[in-house]
């Protein structure tokens, strides 16, 4: 298992932008001291030229993905699964990992914050992204159906970028160019003005993406759900309308997915996570050879528990006792090991981690990481229709969830419990998964309530101003507009 001391996480930030490894392109890293500063790459091919066809243009994008699957779940955006959850009441730490411990006990500080860890993993795809829409933009030999699907992808992952950068550090620097004279001295943009870029770049991607799954070429249909489609985008808007409280846009947009029955349906609970599920609206490939997902390999602990360095976290009892007695996600998505005489439960979302080789070949890989699925637009839709007073179609929707998961069907009977009723179905359906609890705590209003409890358990102390995370000091004493968040 691939673990790095904090100096080698260092060098994990200094991206790579033009990410053409499977075609062969010789593309060099760049030092970089600032990712909204960065000034343009040093590359075989020149960042003009890389658009000019379709087959180089692709391996940008695809180095995208491929780029977040590879790190996986150690100080990537992989790791939203692992750093969020450890903030809120999900997992546990076992012994003082100096990589995790700041985050368990919501001890974060801007000197901590382990060189930025989301923050520069983010802005890296942004220049990535960036980089992309003026390139395809301005290119004269792209064919117009590649051109239109892959400024789609971009915007797409600008998109999905920001939504975490909001959510996760507040106002924070819009950049959408690669000038580095602007990107150096940018400020930070209000949280209003980034959730319009968000639905701006959501909306012109759902008209670019193409409907239907397609292979590494662009030009066939795949069964592979490895590249975002228009429903990924969809997907995204429904989440970013209902952390607006647009209930109306969230609730349209996410029966647009659901009424997508040639594509999506809830699968069993054991067949979610498998590749290409019929709920998986976006996944990604693992690219390491011998490896399924990166959640699996972190996340199952062998029979001596776990260890603080390889196996450093376990699921809180908070957590693993919120299950309502036979919900079959408890049986199905829960497991445990005794070692020592203490039972230590984990996420089994996943089961498949490293493989053998046979005959020294790798088998193929049983499990994709699950960015979007399907199970999630039921409960936004859900949410939506409650918050609207539709109980029964909000009823309706939660059920369908809870009946895959064999409970009866929700008691709630006013809109109150309803909602809460919800709140806890995302606890129980999104657990360590891309960060849904610690993003459902602050924008329910309930970070704190809970945080204040949870907190002094696991070590630390709670203050409200700690639900955004620092800005590391690097970037604030080298940007004289970039203020630090409140409290840091």
């Amino acid at each position: 298992m691939l673990h790095k001391t904090k100096s080698q996480w260092n060098y994990s930030y200094r991206p790579v932008f033009l990410a053409g490894l499977i075609l062969s392109i010789s593309i060099l890293s760049i030092g970089c001291s600032k990712l909204v500063e960065v000034e343009p790459p040093i590359t075989s091919i020149t960042g003009a030229s890389v658009y000019e066809s379709d087959a180089t243009a692709i391996a940008v994008l695809t180095g995208t993905y491929t780029g977040i699957s590879g790190v996986g779940i150690y100080g990537s955006v992989g790791s939203l699964s692992l750093l969020p959850s450890l903030s809120a009441d999900e997992l546990s730490l076992y012994g003082t990992n100096q990589q995790y411990i700041y985050y368990y006990q919501n001890g974060l500080t801007s000197t901590n914050v382990n060189q930025g860890d989301l923050w520069y993993s983010f802005y890296s795809i942004l220049f990535t992204a960036n980089s992309a829409i003026e390139g395809i933009g301005n290119s004269n030999g792209m064919s117009t159906a590649v051109k239109n699907q892959l400024t789609g992808e971009a915007k797409f992952m600008r998109a999905f970028c920001y939504f975490y950068l909001v959510n996760l550090y507040g106002d924070v620097p819009l950049v959408t160019g690669t000038d580095f004279s602007v990107n150096r001295l940018l400020s930070r943009t209000p949280k209003a003005t980034i959730w319009q870029q968000i639905e701006s770049d959501l909306t012109d991607a759902q008209n670019l993406l193409d409907e239907n799954y397609l292979d590494g070429t662009l030009s066939n249909s795949t069964s592979e759900r490895v590249r975002p489609t228009k429903w990924a985008a969809t997907s995204l808007l429904s989440r970013a309308y209902l952390y607006q409280q647009k209930w109306d846009s969230a609730q349209i947009e996410a029966t647009k997915v659901i009424n997508n029955s040639l594509l999506y349906s809830l699968d069993s609970l054991n067949g979610v996570f498998l590749k290409n599920s019929s709920e998986a609206i976006w996944q990604l490939q693992p690219v390491n050879a011998g490896a399924n997902t990166a959640d699996a390999t972190l996340f199952i602990l062998p029979s001596s528990g776990p260890d603080g360095y390889s196996f450093p976290v376990s699921l809180d009892t908070l957590l693993v006792n919120s299950f309502e007695p036979g919900d079959q996600r408890r049986q199905n998505w829960v497991d445990s090991v005794i070692a020592n005489g203490i039972t230590y439960y984990y996420p089994y979302k996943y089961k498949a981690g490293y493989m053998q080789p046979v005959n020294n070949v790798y088998p193929p890989p049983t499990e994709y990481t699950m960015v979007f699925r399907l199970g999630e637009q039921y409960i936004i839709r859900a949410e939506a229709e409650a918050e609207k007073n539709d109980l029964t179609d909000a009823a309706i929707d939660l059920n369908a969830i809870r009946g895959r998961a064999g409970l009866a069907a929700t008691t709630a009977a006013t809109q109150a419990d309803l909602l809460n009723a919800i709140y806890h179905e995302r606890q129980v359906e999104l657990f360590t998964e891309w960060g849904h609890r610690w993003l459902d705590l602050k924008r329910t209003g309930n970070v704190t309530a809970v945080m204040s409890v949870v907190t002094p358990l696991k070590g630390g102390t709670w203050s409200d101003y700690k639900q955004l995370y620092p800005i590391y000091l690097y970037e604030i004493q080298h940007d004289p507009n970039l203020v630090q968040n409140s409290g840091y």
